[in-house]
Formats: C-alpha cells, structure tokens, sequence
C-alpha cells in the first residue's frame, strides 16, 4: 500500500520526503550512539545522576 502512495507523489517531492526521512533516522540514529556511550561512561564511573539524565534522554530519542 505505501508504495502506491509514493507512486502517486510528484518525484521531486518523493526524492526529499526520503531524503528527509533518511536525515532523520541517520540523526536519531547519530543521538542515540552518543547518548548510549555517555551512558556507559556514567555507569563506569558511578555517577547515578548522569545515567538517570541520559537514559530519559534516551527515551526521548529513540
């Protein structure tokens, strides 16, 4: 079915719709992996505030 939506989209639309998308999850993705680290480093370092900060920013990326 999404196919035949993005069949009936003007090309030059569809190509910055995915583009778009495209840029979206590759900086979900980007936020995620640094977030994830820092993460890590809090827990290696024992610094329960850090942990509780990132992993709602976490939450709220993924």
């Amino acid at each position: 079915m999404e196919n035949n939506v993005l069949k009936n989209i003007n090309p030059s639309l569809r190509d910055e719709m995915l583009a778009e998308l495209f840029l979206d999850q590759t900086m979900n993705d980007f936020k995620r992996s640094k977030i994830l680290k820092e993460i890590d480093h809090s827990l290696k370092n024992k610094d329960k505030q850090a942990f509780l900060r990132l992993t709602e920013q976490l939450k709220s990326v993924s």
